[in-house]
C-alpha cells in the first residue's frame, strides 16, 4: 500500500461509549461517514450486505460509508463509537481505495486510545442512539464546525488516534478489486477519483483500448451496471454527502460534479432518491 498519507483526512464526528439494554435495534441504517466500534462488554450482531456478524469484547470494527446495514441487540450490550467523516474528497474517497475486514482483534493500548479520543471531545458524545437523530444535516454540520473551532492541539492528537486505530484495519486491507478485469478496475478507479468532471464513455474506453460499445458490455458484464449507471451513483453519493455535510447551493453542488444543467441534475437525482436535492437537504435538518 504505497499511498501518500498526506491525502487521509479523518476527522472525528461522534465518539463515545454507549451502554445497551435489548435497545441497540436500528434498522437499514445507511450514512455518509464510516463507523468504528470498541466493543466493552456483552454480545450483539451486526447485519451487512455480506452477512451477520456477531460483535464480541476487546474486537474492533469498521463499517465504511454508505454501507446499509442493521443492529441486532437483544441483551445488555457496551461499545465505543466513532464516527468518522472523511474530509477533503476533491479527488475521490482514499478509504473507497480499500476492502476492508469488518472485524480485527483489538492490541493493547487501544482502548485507552478510545477512551482518550473520548476525553479530548466530551463535546463529540451522542445525545441519543437513534439514527435518526444524530444522522442529519443539522447534527453533523454542527460537529464539524465544532472540529474546525478545536485547539490545534486537539486536532492533532485526536487524528493521530484514529490514523492508529484506522491502522489495525488497514493492515489487512486489500486494494479494492471491484471486478475481475483489471481494465475494468482501472476504470472504476479512475471515475471514483474524477466525479467532479464530465465522464464521456468514449473517453473511458478510448482509455482501456477498447471500442465503445465493447467497452460497455464488459463494464456491465464486470460490474452488472452500464457505465452510465455506475456514473450516476457515484456521483449523486457524493451529492447527498455534500448536501449534509455543507452549506453549498446546490447549484454549486450540481456544477462540482459536472452537471452544467442544473434542471437536469434535479431531475436525476429525484429519479434515483425518491426526492429533490432541495428535499432531501430539508428531510435531514
Amino acid at each position: 500500500m504505497n499511498y501518500p498519507i498526506d491525502k487521509l483526512h479523518l476527522l472525528t464526528l461522534n465518539v463515545g461509549l454507549a451502554e445497551n439494554y435489548s435497545d441497540w435495534n436500528w434498522k437499514n441504517v445507511r450514512s455518509p461517514f464510516a463507523r468504528l466500534y470498541y466493543v466493552t462488554e456483552g454480545t450483539a450482531q451486526l447485519e451487512l450486505p455480506s452477512g451477520i456478524i456477531t460483535l464480541r469484547p476487546h474486537h474492533l470494527y469498521f463499517i465504511p460509508a454508505y454501507t446499509q446495514h442493521s443492529y441486532i441487540c437483544h441483551a445488555p450490550f457496551s461499545h465505543y463509537y466513532i464516527h468518522i467523516y472523511e474530509e477533503d474528497q476533491n479527488d475521490g474517497s482514499m478509504l473507497d481505495e480499500w476492502d476492508f475486514p469488518v472485524e480485527v482483534k483489538a492490541v493493547n493500548g487501544d482502548l485507552d486510545l478510545v477512551k482518550r479520543l473520548c476525553f479530548v471531545n466530551p463535546f463529540l458524545k451522542l445525545r441519543q442512539t437513534d439514527p435518526g437523530v444524530y444522522d442529519n444535516h443539522q447534527t453533523l454540520m454542527s460537529n464539524i464546525e465544532l472540529n474546525q473551532r478545536r485547539p490545534f492541539c486537539d486536532k492533532v492528537e485526536s487524528r493521530g488516534i484514529l490514523y492508529i486505530l484506522m491502522s489495525r484495519f488497514l493492515k489487512h486491507a486489500t486494494p479494492k478489486a471491484d471486478v475481475r478485469d483489471n481494465r475494468i478496475q482501472v476504470s472504476l478507479s479512475y471515475i471514483r477519483k474524477h466525479l467532479g468532471s464530465k465522464l464521456e464513455i468514449d473517453e473511458l474506453a478510448e482509455m482501456t483500448n477498447m471500442s465503445k460499445d465493447y467497452y460497455i458490455r464488459l463494464f456491465k458484464q464486470e460490474t452488472g451496471e452500464t457505465p452510465n449507471v455506475y456514473i450516476t451513483k457515484r456521483k449523486l453519493e457524493k451529492a447527498e454527502l455534500s448536501l449534509v455535510t455543507t452549506r453549498l447551493p446546490i447549484k454549486r453542488i450540481a456544477d462540482s460534479l459536472g452537471y452544467d444543467d442544473y434542471s437536469y441534475f434535479n431531475r436525476i437525482f429525484k429519479k434515483n432518491s425518491g426526492m429533490t436535492p432541495m428535499q432531501y437537504r430539508k428531510k435531514s435538518i
